[in-house]
């Protein structure tokens, strides 16, 4: 569903073949809007696709419908105010991406017109996604069957207890299966959102988005780091200084060795405390860190398209590449050989 430059068309003038350039297509994005939503991920759906991205240059970009079951009627959103969807769901069965945020986990079955709109888009070859609980409005549409899927974690056993055929992983950020993507709480909808946009147009313009949103382009781990991982409070002075100037040394150095005891000498910390502090404030530990950023600075170099796996591997820190493609694999649920495959033909396109 990709939008890509159409091939020129052969016209056929005088005995001449003449070639015509087809206006290439938007790829349009309808989002779900409803009585009674919090307008958190509607916001981060609109902020994603809505706005125009002149940084961007000529790259095409997407077009944005809000849609809902009753267009032109106020639908009212949590925080005391209103909001009207020019677009009814024949248009969000017509679109290109169809994106379905947080709905009532407790409340009673998806209604039957937007089950029957979500089937319609699909069976044009729609991608459907979803944000924290709008995995319920997928999930009655049966194409989650026999599929992995996420919700937000505080969701994923009633989720899976109503629809046992799903497979509901709680612990990740966002599930694509290629043709329905669902992803974990609001926030994660921002990590989906990226996601997306790397999909369709690659690293360099996710990037791009992503720096705008003031947001890393991928977050490692999953929602089990916020279940189980309490947050302390981080107090002024040394002791955050120390760690924030450490890590940002790290990253400079992803390339070298890097050990607790050489991270904890840049923040001018002992190994124990260093420990202690980082995790506490980080909710994974130093190594652990490490390893995500080695993976997340090797996404770039795989969708280059140069030079080999163990090449990326060494690029980034990785004293040997099964290592490489040990944490790769547990990080990003795919392997970098199936990764390059699914990114490089992105940035090949005209």
């Amino acid at each position: 569903m990709t939008s890509v430059p159409a091939p020129p068309a052969p016209h056929a003038t005088a005995g001449v073949a003449v070639e015509i350039n087809k206006p290439v297509p938007a790829h349009v994005v309808a989002v779900l809007a409803f009585d009674g939503m919090a307008p958190f991920e509607l916001g981060v759906v609109v902020e994603v696709f809505g706005l125009a991205r002149p940084e961007l240059g000529d790259i095409p970009w997407y077009e944005l419908r809000v849609c809902s079951a009753e267009p032109g009627r106020d639908l009212r959103v949590v925080g005391g105010f209103t909001l009207r969807a020019e677009h009814g769901l024949d248009v969000l069965a017509a679109a290109d991406t169809v994106i379905i945020p947080g709905v009532s986990a407790a409340g009673g079955p998806i209604a039957k017109p937007l089950v029957d709109a979500l089937l319609e888009a699909h069976a044009r070859g729609a991608r459907l996604v979803s944000i924290c609980s709008g995995a319920f409005a997928l999930a009655a549409t049966g194409l989650l069957d026999g599929r992995r899927a996420t919700t937000h974690w505080r969701y994923a056993r009633t989720l899976a207890e109503r629809r046992p055929a799903i497979e509901v992983d709680p612990d990740v950020l966002y599930v694509d299966n290629g043709d329905v993507l669902t992803s974990a709480g609001s926030a994660a909808g921002i990590d989906l959102c990226l996601y997306l946009i790397r999909a369709d147009h690659g690293a360099a313009v996710a990037n791009t988005v992503a720096r705008r949103f003031v947001v890393p382009p991928h977050r490692e781990g999953g929602q089990a780091q916020f279940i189980e991982a309490a947050v302390g409070d981080i107090g002024p002075g040394a002791v955050d200084d120390g760690i924030t100037q450490s890590m940002a040394w790290a990253m400079r150095r992803l390339h070298a060795p890097l050990s607790v005891a050489a991270l904890a000498r840049e923040a001018r910390m002992s190994e124990r405390s260093y420990l202690r502090h980082f995790t506490r404030r980080n909710g994974v530990s130093p190594i652990r860190w490490v390893i995500s950023q080695r993976v997340c600075a090797s996404l770039p170099l795989l969708e280059s398209g140069e030079g080999t796996v163990d090449e990326v591997a060494a690029a980034v820190g990785f004293d040997a590449t099964a290592t490489y493609r040990h944490h790769f694999t547990r990080q990003m649920r795919t392997t970098p050989t199936a990764y390059r495959k699914a990114f490089v033909r992105v940035a090949a396109r005209p």
